[in-house]
């Protein structure tokens, strides 16, 4: 068996930037931007946990304030404060090496790699049969606010997850008995649970990357060459969808010979084998914020009346209602009231994809109408009571899925899944420096 290169992987062993030693991990720790964005309280309460220590919170933008009054002038700071911590040496530079992560939250346990992810061998656009694969569709209006935040930033901090599909378990597993330092063993804020990070140099990665060499050749048996997916988007799809606008901006300046080597054509990233049994795929659920004068039962109305048009039939029912076979039944609820929505005859093979496409096209027409994706049953309910708004719970997807279905059918309706609930979304800890 052939020993490839990282690069025939789409990936690359970074120069991982850390907070100095003796940092409060606890409060340099933040869950990723892009969640709790309509709960302001969640993000009031970290702010007042942070308070003045070191912290991922003031290299991020929570997306609870993109497109918002100040946003601008928060960007600024962030800008400052990664040249600040740079230069007063809050952030330290390792050698070359990966971080193995075992995170345990909501009574379930993971393994991940903290590894840099070639930008070359992603493509997010329709169609794409890139190495590493977009699953669900990308939405390129969500693309230039994020960018305006990683822009001309020097370092990254992205909350990229990407699957791999290794059910022999050789590849990340294995690094468990690897020789490696300690860095960090810390509770996590909010109730994130509790994470370990181990540094591993990149000396000491050979067995994986001959492991990773035995899968790449078993999934070009399977998906044939040129067509294989090697890695899966697990999480933070538009973050390095970002991330990779942001390198085709930057590799027009460049040389043949800059590209190969520019610390921005990689973006920072942890894999997780989707096999790992504390992965869980939770359903992402909608929420609905209507224009003034309409009230949630009229969004309701709407969506009902929109999947009748696009799909064989669709009706409201109550919500202890028989379904009939084969039918979709999509839960809803608007002002303390619950019902079902019942779809005959779907176009779509998933409950998402159906629904997905109504909301668009509400939201479409209605400029005053917003979505938000929801984690947690309980908060599209409390949410779904406030006035003008409606609430939709959609079901989980089987993780094992996955990669059949984006391999034969392209990428999913968005938001399809969740790798757990809000709380276990990955911790901010690990950056890069992204500037030449």
């Amino acid at each position: 068996m052939a020993t490839y290169d990282w690069s025939k992987f789409g990936l690359h062993i970074p120069k991982i930037m850390l907070p100095k030693e003796g940092t409060d991990y606890y409060k340099w720790s933040v869950v990723a931007c892009d969640q709790f964005t309509s709960e302001p309280e969640y993000w009031d309460e970290v702010e007042g946990i942070v308070g003045d220590a070191p912290s991922t919170l003031r290299l991020m933008l929570p997306e609870l304030y993109l497109e918002k009054p100040g946003e601008a002038e928060r960007i600024k700071d962030v800008r400052a404060t990664m040249d600040k911590y740079l230069a007063d040496g809050t952030l330290r530079t390792m050698e070359p090496g990966c971080m193995l992560v075992k995170r345990t939250a909501e009574g379930r346990t993971r393994l991940g790699l903290v590894i840099a992810t070639d930008l070359e061998a992603y493509d997010f656009n329709k169609g794409s049969t890139s190495l590493t694969r977009a699953t669900e569709g990308t939405v390129v209006e969500r693309i230039p606010p994020r960018l305006r935040i990683r822009g001309d930033a020097p370092i990254e901090m992205p909350h990229i997850l990407i699957l791999i599909d290794d059910p022999d378990k050789t590849v990340i597993e294995p690094l468990v008995n690897q020789p490696g330092e300690t860095i960090y063993d810390t509770d996590l804020m909010m109730k994130g649970g509790h994470v370990i990070g181990k540094f591993i140099k990149e000396a000491d990665l050979a067995g994986m990357k001959d492991a990773l060499s035995a899968l790449y050749d078993k999934a070009e048996e399977k998906y044939g060459a040129g067509s294989v997916i090697f890695q899966a988007m697990g999480d933070g799809n538009h973050s390095l969808a970002t991330a990779k606008t942001a390198w085709e901006n930057i590799k027009k300046t460049l040389s043949p010979e800059e590209i190969e080597t520019h610390p921005a054509r990689f973006a920072l990233c942890e894999i997780e084998n989707i096999h790992d049994d504390g992965i869980v795929f939770e359903p992402i659920h909608r929420v609905i914020f209507a224009s003034k004068g309409q009230s949630g039962a009229d969004l309701i109305d709407k969506t009902v009346a929109l999947l009748d048009k696009f799909n064989a039939k669709a009706y409201l029912a109550d919500a202890d209602a028989q379904v009939p076979a084969g039918a979709f039944e999509i839960p809803c609820m608007a002002g303390g009231s619950k019902a079902k929505i019942v779809v005959e005859g779907p176009e779509n093979k998933l409950e998402v994809g159906c629904l997905q496409h109504v909301l668009d096209i509400m939201v479409k027409e209605d400029k005053d109408c917003e979505i938000d994706y929801i984690h947690g049953a309980d908060v599209v309910e409390r949410l779904s009571a406030q006035d003008g708004n409606a609430g939709f719970l959609l079901p989980a997807m089987d993780k094992f899925m996955l990669f059949p279905a984006v391999a034969a059918d392209g990428a999913l309706p968005r938001k399809t899944f969740s790798m757990g609930e809000a709380n276990e979304k990955r911790y901010y800890i690990e950056s890069r420096y992204i500037a030449k």
